[in-house]
């Protein structure tokens, strides 16, 4: 028995040398390998120190090797941005607006192309600087729970399941549907429950029990690991006392065991020494990064585990075997975008100057600025302007000439911007007198110009609100009150003594455009202007936009991701994360405007095609159908969601959004719209067995509307 065991040990020993001699000399380069044998091959050829250095997003590659440098970090929200010329399109909560999420696709199509070919270019001229590369750090998927927050802007706002959409979709148009290499990788962030404040961002503690956390925060996550999303980006907070960036439950039993997502998992950028220095939970930068390479942690946004994971090592705290395993991952992505082999056999690696900011790209943000707007009020159906009745028009307001009110944050830059004045302007045409006047500044509540104009002209267009130095990510929005988050609904009071001089001053018809990328007090916008267009930030071509829809090229068809409340006064402490009297699944109150709120040019008739049956079992799926009839007089798109309501049982959402669609309906045509819920999508988080259960009882199905108003409904029973 003895020299069994020895004889086996002996063999195995011997396949042992043989295949990691086997992997030593495989070639990683060798494109006939399948993925998992070049990772390793690579591997098996690095030094310790060479393998450390890879797990920093700003390496210097391993020139022996023939790898060059690379640097991770780039940004891609509503198109590549910080690396010049790109096409701007709308920020993302305007995308949301759009309830679009095949438009969403497409635009994420040519972010991604412009991102590869602009790489390519880089690349030809051994640029390999930051922001250049191919691994963008977006989608945004975290819920817009406060409108406090400044960052909401770059979210798809406050619903589980249209931020799921949205982020699925910009995913797949990110990375591509070609069956062996990504155009671009997509990282969705920040996992989790990270959405402020920002003032305390690097030592914030999120509290949140288990039903909220899987019924909001981690619901568009675990869809965008569904849809193979290649990267997860970990959050400054802790989670229940956990530092995100190394917990175990998120990293390990979640994401890895629960989710079995196969991407890499990057760092917040110097989240990690925030644990140490901020969080103050573990004594020293060794210590968290041998956790955070242990726990999951695959790339670093900082030189933290480039400088400590050695010491590590030398500690006894990790091993070389941990740190093959953080990389590996890394070197997959790599490999999936093309990096180690030949460019010919890279199906994207002809994309170059043609394939940046092309007509076709300008035309597409144009239609997707025109897509989000939110048509709030229109009096007397002011809107569509007809041309011809007004010859003399001045556009005016702080942010009528503004580039920031165009481009929110994490923007690029583009050398056709069209700012509001000028869209209007080429829109009305040179036989229309239009002028334009800054008309008033931020602070200032007595002194402004264009009043006198405003009284010469037939029509006043003012355009205000806020820009991102006022919302926005702690640092960047440098003039808000709590760094980068809002105090209050209000936009500069400037801006509101403005409009009001306007319509004091005569009784012309004035057109109020707000500026934004969250909830803000229009009851005094409303009460000095006769419409009022919620345009967010835009893109490059939102004047165009705008212009298109004031004098009626197309239909306004935008609807509020995000619930306008009345006051702050209305919410829960900005720090409290549980969700109770927050968004329309779960506040019930009144408010200026609710979740999917948006006017149109016409009306539509709503009808059932097929109701909903009476009763249904967990394993059914409703099946129902509606048609939606354009009764207006010009073409025009309608969003058609579907709201659920559920049984009186304890911390149920009021209703939640469990459907959309956006339909193009002709002027006086029908279209018929199916729709199938699986019952099981409306299952519940139980607390005491702690997993999804479809609770019994009467629910009821809301199509059309918005959170507050159905244009039909039908009640059902689940047994």
């Amino acid at each position: 028995m003895k020299k069994l065991l020895l004889f086996l040990m002996i063999v195995s020993g011997a396949c042992f040398c043989t295949s990691e001699s086997s992997a030593q000399k495989a070639d990683f380069r060798d494109t006939k390998l399948n993925i998992d044998e070049r990772v390793a091959a690579l591997i098996s050829q690095l030094s310790l120190e060479e393998k450390i250095e890879l797990l920093g997003f700003n390496n210097d590659g391993v020139e022996r090797l023939g790898i060059h440098k690379y640097n991770w970090w780039n940004e891609g929200l509503h198109g590549v941005a910080r690396a010049g010329e790109a096409t701007v399109f709308p920020q993302a909560i305007a995308m949301a607006a759009s309830f679009d999420d095949e438009l969403v696709h497409h635009v994420a199509d040519v972010i991604s192309t412009e991102a590869r070919a602009k790489y390519n270019l880089a690349v030809a001229r051994n640029n390999r600087e930051q922001y250049m590369g191919i691994t963008l750090w977006s989608p945004n998927i975290n819920i817009f729970r406060d409108p406090r927050w400044g960052r909401g802007q770059e979210t798809y706002g406050e619903d589980p399941y249209l931020t799921s959409r949205m982020g699925v979709a910009f995913i797949h148009g990110i990375q591509g549907d070609d069956p062996h290499y990504l155009k671009a990788s997509a990282c969705a962030k920040h996992f989790v429950a990270h959405s402020g404040p920002e003032y305390s961002r690097h030592t914030f503690n999120s509290l949140v029990d288990e039903k909220d956390l899987h019924e909001t925060y981690l619901v568009a996550f675990k869809a965008a690991s569904d849809a193979g999303v290649e990267s997860i980006m970990t959050g400054y907070n802790r989670l229940n006392g956990e530092p995100a960036c190394i917990s175990p439950y998120l990293l390990q039993k979640t994401l890895k065991d629960d989710w079995g997502f196969k991407g890499h998992v990057v760092t917040d950028c110097w989240a990690l020494e925030d644990i140490w220095l901020r969080h103050k939970v573990r004594p020293n930068s060794v210590v968290v990064t041998a956790e955070a390479i242990k726990e999951g942690i695959n790339l670093d946004c900082s030189n933290m585990l480039q400088d400590d994971a050695m010491k590590a090592i030398e500690q006894g705290l990790i091993t070389e075997a941990d740190i093959d395993k953080a990389l590996a991952p890394n070197l997959k992505t790599q490999f999936k975008l093309g990096f180690y082999d030949p460019q010919e056999q890279v199906p994207f690696h002809t994309l170059g100057v043609a394939d940046v900011h092309s007509k076709s790209h300008v035309e597409l943000a144009r239609k997707a600025a025109e897509e989000s707007m939110v048509l709030i009020r229109n009096d007397k159906k002011l809107l569509p302007l007809d041309i011809n009745q007004y010859n003399s028009i001045l556009v005016t307001g702080a942010n009528s000439g503004s580039v920031d009110a165009l481009v929110g944050n994490y923007h690029g830059i583009s050398s056709e911007l069209v700012t509001f004045a000028e869209g209007i302007t080429k829109a009305a045409g040179p036989a229309v007198a239009v002028q334009y006047d800054l008309g008033c500044n931020d602070t200032d509540t007595v002194h402004f110009g264009g009043v006198w104009a405003s009284g010469l002209s037939d029509l006043t267009i003012v355009v205000i609100g806020l820009t991102p130095v006022r919302e926005g990510e702690e640092g960047d929005a440098f003039l808000a009150e709590h760094g980068g988050d809002k105090a209050n609904l209000r936009i500069p009071a400037a801006h509101i003594a403005f409009l009001k001089k306007l319509r004091a001053s005569n009784n012309k018809p004035i057109i109020a455009v707000v500026t934004g990328g969250s909830a803000v007090d229009l009851s005094e916008i409303e009460d000095n202007s006769d419409a009022v267009v919620f345009s967010w930030y835009p893109g490059e071509q939102g004047g165009a936009a705008l212009a298109d829809i004031l004098f009626g090229k197309v239909a306004p068809s935008g609807r509020l991701p995000i619930t306008f409340y009345k006051s702050f006064d209305q919410l829960p402490d900005y720090e409290s994360y549980a969700m109770e009297g927050r968004t329309y699944r779960y506040f019930d109150g009144e408010v200026q405007y609710p979740f999917g709120y948006g006017l149109s040019y016409v009306d539509f008739d709503y009808s059932w095609k097929q109701a909903p049956n009476k009763k249904y079992k967990t394993s059914d799926k409703i099946v129902f159908s509606v048609d939606v009839k354009n009764t207006g007089d010009m073409d025009a798109k309608e969003v058609v969601p579907v709201f659920v309501s559920y049984p009186n049982v304890e911390r149920m959402p009021v209703e939640e959004l469990k459907q959309f669609t956006k339909k193009e309906i002709t002027a006086g045509g029908t279209q018929t719209i199916q729709f199938e819920i699986p019952i099981w999508d409306l299952a519940k988080w139980d607390e005491h067995c702690q997993d999804w259960t479809v609770y019994p009882g009467e629910y009821e199905i809301k199509v059309g509307g918005d959170a507050k108003t159905a244009r039909l409904s039908a009640k059902f029973t689940i047994k």
